[in-house]
């Protein structure tokens, strides 16, 4: 029993190691990436074109737009154009008046690595990287077609969100054929949603017809939110994602973009997520028809409207959310229904839910990660005392009672059956069971791999310190210290534990805290404390009630020798 009390422990150790170096698919060296510049202009892309007719096969980043009538005459637009400048207390962003797109989005309140100043660049277009949220209106009356885009004016080319002002419209207005389109972003303080409005306007004589394209377009470039970790970075899925209410979070590869995703819905969403952060448009009060495709080496991901038209002396808004920053479950969860589960657990996440909510709650009364960390390690190993006390009373004894089983082994060596008999007989005698042992492993490694993905998810820990050298818990320990204080932490609660008696499992024991010391090298200083805590934790818990253990022996050995 004791043999396979050993087996299971070292598969399952194996195991858990084994699953947590999948998360880390693809090794990257940290290079020093240039510094992303704010563009003030830009080129208008000949592929931004759209195709008319449902047949149509698109051939550029605009949708193909339901067929009614004959495609609208060519709209004008200006190569080069003076980009318009947003700044709110989120945003420093940009806006091409070709088109009205986002074709620059840095995150005021995220920095790009931990050592810099600068914030963190979301959305960008320049020649090392395409990351942009576009939207548009196409159809027969449309103001995006083949032959380009509508070119917008707006009042000012800078917009600044004063300290005492609480929402900033940015207006940008075309006018032609009597048609006022004007294409407004609101931005609330303090808030990352930004309400994308077309509002048309209809003084001509005949009726305006077209639908609201919004969409996502990006290259293949690596994903900038994993940051500087160190000499490896963490690899976590990178590509588009969908929801409607009845299936509130789909996955779609970039690899998967060219087979067209096909799905409408009156309340639903679509984005590109990365690695703690996403971008995602939201139609609003009406349906919208998702789709997805490949526009030579780019993605494109978006939705269209349903087509409206427009009487003379006529007006009608069509209306979408754009949201472009961190993936903060709170912040995304009113949005859309499924958006929140961006922030992916994966299988474990009942559990990964549960350890963030304690985690979150006790942050916000110490204020530090780190320090929270530790309080959740302890408040789990309390809410698992019973349990292992059990396990651990029975391992001391095994301990205890490990000087006869090498006496049965010494005088029953050969005789395997007598010896499993004489073992078990010992066993019931001093009430031990040798399969207890494995239950706090057993219990603690889904609680470590849910804990491990909320580390990894929870854009909360970016660039968090805990104290002194762990400046960012989401990142190794520069330093190694945690990792070995957890290698030796393991190394003396294993002197705790009664010794194999098979050589072989002897010496892959001694083994598993350099195994565990190498894994945890690379891994995130939060994960890496959780495991530190738990095991100091768990050696204190043991060497005391080893202690009692032998007290209670050493007491019947001394009623044994008076009887």
């Amino acid at each position: 029993m004791q043999k396979i009390l050993r087996t299971l422990i070292i598969i399952a150790m194996l195991i858990t190691g084994y699953l947590l170096i999948l998360a880390w698919r693809d090794d990257y060296t940290n290079v020093n990436k240039p510094v992303a510049t704010t563009p003030t202009t830009t080129a208008v892309s000949s592929n931004d074109v759209p195709v008319a007719g449902a047949s149509a096969t698109p051939t550029g980043d605009i949708p193909t737009a339901t067929a009614t009538t004959p495609t609208a005459a060519p709209t004008t637009q200006q190569t080069g154009a003076q980009l318009i400048s947003v700044m709110t207390d989120k945003y420093d962003l940009r806006i091409n008046p070709v088109g009205g797109d986002v074709v620059y989005a840095a995150l005021r309140e995220q920095t790009q690595t931990l050592n810099s100043n600068q914030p963190f660049v979301l959305l960008e277009e320049d020649s090392n990287r395409v990351y942009v949220a576009q939207s548009g209106l196409i159809g027969a009356n449309g103001i995006d077609n083949s032959n380009g885009r509508a070119t917008f004016t707006a009042p000012s080319n800078q917009f600044v969100m004063q300290p005492n002002q609480a929402e900033l419209v940015v207006p940008l207005t075309y006018q032609k054929d009597g048609v006022t389109v004007i294409k407004s972003y609101k931005f609330t303080k303090g808030q990352y949603p930004i309400n994308v409005s077309y509002n048309i306007t209809n003084n001509g004589t005949q009726p305006w017809q077209g639908q609201m394209y919004a969409q996502l377009k990006r290259d293949n470039s690596e994903d900038p939110g994993k940051g500087d970790k160190g000499a490896i970075s963490l690899s976590t899925y990178l590509g588009g994602a969908w929801g409607t209410p009845d299936q509130p979070y789909n996955k779609l590869k970039f690899g998967n973009f060219d087979e067209g995703l096909k799905v409408s819905s009156d309340k639903g969403w679509i984005g590109i997520v990365q690695h703690y952060f996403v971008t995602a448009w939201i139609p609003k009060d009406y349906t919208a028809n998702f789709y997805s495709r490949e526009a030579g080496k780019d993605h494109i991901i978006g939705f269209t409207s349903n087509p409206v038209s427009v009487a003379p002396n006529k007006q009608v808004t069509l209306t979408s959310a754009l949201y472009a920053g961190p993936k903060i479950q709170t912040n995304l969860k009113p949005l859309a229904e499924g958006l929140d589960k961006t922030v992916d657990y994966g299988i474990l996440w009942p559990i990964s839910k549960v350890l963030f909510w304690i985690l979150d709650n006790v942050h916000k009364v110490l204020g530090n990660w780190g320090w929270s960390i530790i309080v959740l390690t302890l408040l789990v190993k309390i809410a698992l005392m019973p349990i292992a006390n059990k396990s651990y009373h029975s391992m001391a004894k095994m301990r205890a009672v490990a000087p006869r089983l090498q006496a049965l082994k010494e005088e029953y060596g050969d005789d395997r059956m007598r010896m499993s008999q004489e073992m078990m007989r010992i066993y019931k005698e001093e009430k031990v069971n040798p399969m207890a042992g494995c239950l706090p492993v057993l219990l603690q490694m889904p609680i470590f791999l849910a804990l491990y993905w909320v580390l990894v998810e929870s854009v909360q820990l970016r660039h968090a310190p805990w104290i002194g050298w762990i400046r960012d818990l989401s990142s190794m320990d520069p330093l190694f210290i945690l990792p070995l204080i957890m290698g030796a932490a393991m190394f003396f609660q294993q002197m705790l534990n009664p010794q194999p008696q098979d050589p072989m499992q002897a010496r892959v024991m001694k083994f598993m805290p350099i195994i565990f010391t190498v894994f945890m090298l690379f891994f995130p200083a939060g994960l890496v404390l959780y495991w530190t805590v738990n095991n100091l934790f768990s050696m204190a818990q043991q060497y005391f009630i080893n202690k009692k253990v032998e007290r209670e022996q050493a007491a019947k050995e001394a009623a044994r020798n008076v009887v």
